[in-house]
């Protein structure tokens, strides 16, 4: 549908958020006690922040659980019963302030869950999902948003984008048929655009993911990878705040007669992830899993899923214990 611009003025919002609250679960990001950012399920407005530059987790769990129960079974002696999980329960989630790296990562993560088949459990809960993005108007030394094609008031994967105005009130992009219903259900809350001035984060761009991706065609026994992975202690904190890595393992949980199998997030850069039964590991060495991150995130899915595995959200570099920064490494990949 063709984008429409309204304004929603700051009193408004706070009306449109209630509205929100009081008959669905609202995802939205608050400031903890201990400073850092996570989001909450129906927090009051007051406790919502609008001034983050990004929260310490990613969103990915409102629509790729940490932990997701597949199916429940019962065991006698001569056979097993399944219960297979209703998804027409799944509740109808409005994701709150999410900023555009976020709200993209829900492109790519699509592109992985409905790649080959369709991920029915993801398919379901993004189904269910609206998403009121809002537009960065601070950044750090770690964004590199605008190294992998998308800009601090980037609408992708959004169905309102909220831009903040120098006055205190919002611009609010309606891009889609979810977005124009929240919009139809409180017109009186949206009104006739003003000229007002928006502010907008200036990210610089430090690589061409282009080039990286050209490069690392050639670059699969670079010394490079063993030169850059020295630090990585593999403890696999890049990869539980990315808002794009979706590996996970499979696990059956019993106990007597009943159990249940789910599934939890996992990550390439762990020892035992390709770890056989037999003992071999194809990745034995961290230089080779760091390698895969790489490869994976910037060659591979480009390759295979038509999508970038990276949105520039700063978290796997300002998260690093040893500090690995991705974005120095790709901009010196770009050059090897």
């Amino acid at each position: 549908m063709e984008t429409t611009r309204k304004l929603i003025r700051k009193q408004s919002l706070e009306k449109l958020y209630n509205k929100l609250t009081a008959d669905r679960k609202v995802y939205a990001p608050v400031t903890a006690a201990d400073k850092q950012v996570e989001y909450k399920y129906n927090p009051g407005f007051a406790d919502v922040t609008f001034d983050h530059i990004r929260s310490t987790l990613s969103v990915k769990n409102v629509v790729f659980p940490k932990v997701e129960n597949l199916f429940f079974y019962t065991n006698s002696r001569t056979e097993s019963t399944i219960s297979e999980i209703d998804l027409n329960k799944i509740p109808e989630v409005v994701l709150w302030g999410a900023h555009p790296c976020d709200t993209s990562a829900l492109d790519t993560l699509r592109s992985i869950f409905c790649w080959d088949i369709t991920d029915e459990f993801f398919l379901k809960r993004l189904e269910k999902l609206t998403v009121i993005g809002l537009s960065c108007h601070q950044s750090d030394q770690y964004c590199f948003c605008t190294s992998t094609g998308l800009s601090p008031n980037s609408s992708k994967g959004s169905d309102i984008l909220l831009s903040g105005l120098q006055n205190g009130d919002y611009h609010a992009d309606i891009l889609t048929e979810k977005g124009k219903n929240i919009v139809n259900s409180s017109p009186e809350l949206f009104e006739v655009i003003s000229d007002g001035k928006e502010i907008i984060a200036e990210v610089k761009q430090k690589f061409s993911h282009e080039k990286v991706t050209e490069k690392l065609a050639g670059a699969f026994e670079h010394p490079f990878w063993v030169a850059n992975s020295l630090r990585c202690i593999g403890c696999g904190a890049c990869a539980y705040v990315c808002p794009t890595c979706a590996c996970f393992d499979i696990q059956d949980e019993t106990k007597g007669n009943n159990g249940k199998r789910y599934r939890s997030w996992d990550s390439c850069g762990f020892s035992l992830f390709t770890l056989h039964t037999s003992g071999h590991n194809p990745r034995e060495v961290q230089s080779q899993r760091w390698r895969q991150r790489i490869m994976h995130k910037f060659s591979y899915m480009p390759e295979r899923n038509k999508s970038l595995g990276c949105v520039g959200c700063g978290r796997c570099s300002s998260g690093c214990p040893v500090d690995m920064n991705i974005a120095e490494q790709l901009e010196a990949l770009q050059n090897i």
